[in-house]
């Protein structure tokens, strides 16, 4: 886990290491261990490194092939990389350390651009071919790890982040009316290749995209699944689905337990975290080191779950520590949060994310999350409402459900210029339901969550947060076989007992009841919620600030209704709506967007 960047030029000049340099001492958090960059005419390579796999100075980066053949920079970790390293000298190569790092270069010089289809793993990469000049970038199936573009005449750079980008300078920063649409109407969701700057890009998930010297580029998606039911599980039952989630599960959780350092667990005491801890036990792991985090009541809501994650604790015997954090200090740490955001947040629990982060990190290098399987298993209220429409009518229901507002609303919030005429987050998600496969509107549904949003609220969210401190999270709900399992699953066992039906029989093998049946939980941070006290002069003083008002990029006159009853107004989501747009401009002032 690691912090990569780069530069191409396509215009004859060299690439400017100083540049990449800057980028990648944006990225110190992300790899506090080492750090080293690469030039070679037109193209330069930066890292920073965060030591998992191979401690040795053998896995630094940029790394090189001993042949000299390929140069690249790789975040994230190839799971199966024993495996692939053993295939691999079988085919004849010869390896110098035990790094994934290497086996990804070598599957490379093997495989070609085919290489991503023999990874199991999170990862983003970048390989530069020595005789072409051909660059190649990739991103994992499910976006667990970032990739932002910035390309301007001449010359293209990427990095692990925003910010990072932003560190070189020559960024177009004006805002995106397209992905200021989707932030205000799809949950703070802006799909790729969008972010909400003009000059800023990333990488899709599950593609390939190979650059030639002349800056020509092609992309190759190179994953998705269909969404229908395969021919080979017609004959399967509910005992039959279960066990085989229960096996994709546990394996999916061994295979992220692959490190040279310790591995804990983020468990919350819901379904999720509980059977990644239970999984684990029932594999022999022992003392195994989790971690949970909770806040002080505020407005009458409670701010922890310990209950429940000192219930899995001691069923499982895990060396357990709660952390509770004081309501002041969730303003304290909120422009810390924000700083480590690549792009706009809105979600609560992104600082609760930041704080657990900034204290698991202390103590372990590696932690695996429950994150994903809401999206992944149907878990959430609104999925069965969408599955009891027909499929021609899923985009309108879709929509209703799930946006914060409709298109005719954002003339009221949002100066005239920055408001498309068509509504775009709409197109968006008519686009999607109207590709091949997904059988059914749930099917479609789940698709477009599990490939879209999820990718970039929750698991951005969760990437951001733990690599902030250098933290690496591994999330086993979306590997990349299990998801394909979960996919082919017949919507009915998903939506059964209130959700996730398939998951809480999964769990009644191994954990409590009242862990499985418990109401579903989140992590609450009541302080941001009910826009209390210190946060809530922290979104004043936003508004207030120079920056804001000569953007001019709200209605005054509705960021002066929000004001006047913060914790009255909330969107169609249920989310607060002054946080959602004091948010954005917090996060314009911190990045210093004029």
């Amino acid at each position: 886990m690691c912090g990569l960047t780069g530069e191409i030029r396509f215009d004859g000049r060299r690439a400017d290491p100083a540049a990449v340099e800057r980028m990648s001492e944006r990225l110190a958090a992300r790899g506090p261990d080492g750090q080293g960059t690469w030039t070679r005419g037109p193209v330069a390579l930066g890292h920073r490194r965060l030591k998992i796999i191979d401690l040795s100075d053998r896995g630094a980066q940029p790394m090189t092939d001993a042949r000299g053949e390929v140069t690249g920079v790789f975040n994230g970790c190839v799971y199966n990389h024993p495996e692939l390293r053993a295939e691999l000298r079988g085919l004849g190569h010869v390896f110098a350390s035990t790094s994934d790092t290497e086996v990804v270069l070598k599957a490379y010089q093997q495989w070609g651009t085919a290489c991503v289809e023999h990874f199991l793993g999170m990862f983003a990469f970048a390989i530069v071919e020595h005789r072409t000049g051909r660059v190649v970038l990739a991103r994992d199936r499910l976006g667990i790890k970032p990739l932002y573009l910035a390309e301007t005449p001449g010359r293209l750079r990427f990095a692990s982040t925003l910010p990072a980008l932003l560190a070189a300078g020559d960024v177009d920063t004006s805002l995106d009316p397209v992905a200021l649409h989707h932030y205000l109407s799809w949950h703070a969701t802006v799909p790729a290749p969008h972010t909400m700057l003009n000059g800023v890009r990333k990488l899709p998930p599950a593609t390939v995209r190979v650059i030639e010297p002349d800056g020509a580029h092609r992309d190759h998606r190179y994953w998705q699944p269909s969404y229908t039911r395969r021919a080979e599980c017609a004959d399967m039952g509910a005992d039959e689905w279960r066990d085989a989630v229960l096996d994709g599960l546990r394996t999916a959780v061994r295979r992220r337990m692959v490190s040279d350092v310790e591995v804990g667990v983020l468990l919350s005491g819901g379904l999720d975290s509980s059977l990644i801890v239970a999984l684990l036990a029932d594999e022999g792991q022992r003392d195994l080191r989790t971690f949970s985090v909770g806040f002080e009541t505020e407005g009458g809501e409670k701010g922890d779950e310990f209950p429940y994650s000192d219930l899995v604790a001691r069923e499982f015997g895990t060396d357990h520590q709660q952390l509770m954090v004081p309501s002041d200090r969730v303003s304290t740490a909120l422009d810390g949060a924000i700083a480590a955001m690549s792009e706009p947040m809105t979600s609560h629990d992104v600082v609760a994310f930041y704080l657990l982060s900034e204290q698991v990190s202390k103590e372990v290098k590696v932690v695996q999350s429950g994150q994903g399987a809401d999206e992944v298993f149907a878990g959430y209220h609104w999925y069965p409402q969408l599955a009891e429409v027909p499929r021609e009518d899923e985009p309108e229901r879709y929509a209703a459900t799930y946006f914060d507002r409709p298109h005719a609303d954002l003339a009221r919030v949002l100066r005239p210029d920055m408001v498309p005429r068509d509504d775009v987050s709409d197109r968006f998600v008519r686009r999607h339901m109207a590709a091949p496969g997904a059988e059914t509107a749930l099917d479609a549904a789940l698709r477009l969550d599990t490939h879209v949003m999820l990718v970039d609220d929750p698991v951005k969210r969760v990437d951001n947060m733990t690599m902030a401190w250098g933290l690496e999270a591994r999330v086993p709900f979306l590997d990349h076989e299990l998801v394909e399992l979960a996919a082919a699953c017949p919507p009915e066992l998903k939506l059964a007992d209130g959700g996730k039906g398939v998951l809480k029989e999964a769990g009644r093998k191994l954990l409590p009841r009242e862990v499985v049946d418990r109401p579903k939980g989140y992590f609450p941070v009541p302080a941001i919620r009910h826009m209390a006290g210190p946060v809530l002069q922290r979104v004043r003083a936003a508004f207030e600030a120079p920056e804001a008002k000569r953007r001019g990029l709200f209605q005054e006159s509705y960021v002066a209704e929000l004001l006047a009853a913060p914790d009255e107004h909330r969107t169609k989501r249920g989310a607060n709506a002054l946080w959602q747009i004091a948010l954005l401009e917090i996060w314009l002032q911190t990045h210093g967007i004029k």
